[in-house]
């Protein structure tokens, strides 16, 4: 496998978890106008995708593959748990410069 196939792989790993975590910010945000108003979007996609990718990548390590229902349901509640700590949690009441 040379570079540029290891690169599309490494992509297609990620891109589940990369619309999992887009998509969750964005109906987070439209479901929870009011409470989710002084949160960016940026910020909540940003910790749904790491949630989401963590999620896929330590499924991975324990299963030993990818693909399976397992990983995405894992993948799915990583993403919901981060959302929630990101619009909700404690990371919601500090105060972020950069997003």
């Amino acid at each position: 496998m040379g570079p540029l196939d290891a690169l599309w792989h490494l992509l297609d790993f990620f891109a589940p978890a990369l619309a999992v975590g887009a998509l969750g910010a964005l109906t987070a945000k439209l479901c929870w106008r009011r409470e989710l108003a002084a949160v960016p979007w940026r910020r909540l996609a940003l910790w749904g995708c790491t949630g989401a990718a963590l999620a896929l990548t330590a499924m991975l390590v324990i299963s030993g593959r990818d693909g399976r229902l397992l990983n995405y349901g894992a993948m799915t509640l990583s993403c919901a748990l981060a959302l929630w700590w990101a619009g909700f949690g404690k990371a919601a009441s500090r105060p972020s410069s950069r997003l």
